[in-house]
């Protein structure tokens, strides 16, 4: 039986380039949060360029749109980094570095252990969700879905019950 782990994609658009005084105080938290990503229970990867973070490469073909991708072990980890410490300081001034958009920004989808995905298949979750909804395909913690069955994997079909729709349109 395979065992999963939670992916997850968040994207967002600066609002001013990465090396203006308005995002100082973002990019200078950029390694100290993720040092604490790293080190926080449940954390498996994450994306890293050239710079040891994700901030150069490209998404949406919008050079003004930056990506996190990480892997975690389970909805719960996630969500224990994303609402306690630096990070959640961060989050409450999202606002300050970030542009406000309507559609989703943030895409959950389980793979198999040791699975690493890449950019493109996060930038295509992320498209799904915007387009569908909350699916087995890509979903959103508030309308989230549990991994694959061991019945589904044998078979290639994912067996988990549909969900609701609300949240189709969080974002991160």
């Amino acid at each position: 039986m395979t065992s999963y782990e939670l992916a997850q994609v968040n994207i967002a658009r600066l609002k001013h380039p990465l090396d203006s005084p308005e995002l100082k105080d973002f990019v200078d938290n950029l390694e100290p949060v993720n040092a604490v990503a790293d080190a926080s229970d449940g954390f498996v990867w994450r994306l890293k360029g050239e710079t040891g973070d994700a901030t150069e490469v490209r998404v949406f073909d919008d050079p003004s749109i930056i990506v996190n991708l990480s892997v975690w072990r389970d909805p719960n980890a996630l969500t224990a980094f994303m609402y306690q410490g630096m990070h959640r300081e961060l989050l409450a001034r999202r606002f300050e570095f970030f542009e406000r958009v309507r559609e989703a920004m943030t895409a959950l989808w389980w793979v198999p252990a040791g699975h690493r995905p890449s950019a493109a298949e996060a930038e295509e979750r992320l498209r799904h969700l915007r387009e569908h909804g909350p699916t087995e395909r890509a979903f959103t913690l508030r309308t989230s879905f549990p991994p694959p069955s061991a019945g589904a994997e044998r078979s290639g079909v994912d067996s988990a019950p549909k969900g609701e729709r609300a949240g189709a349109a969080a974002s991160g």
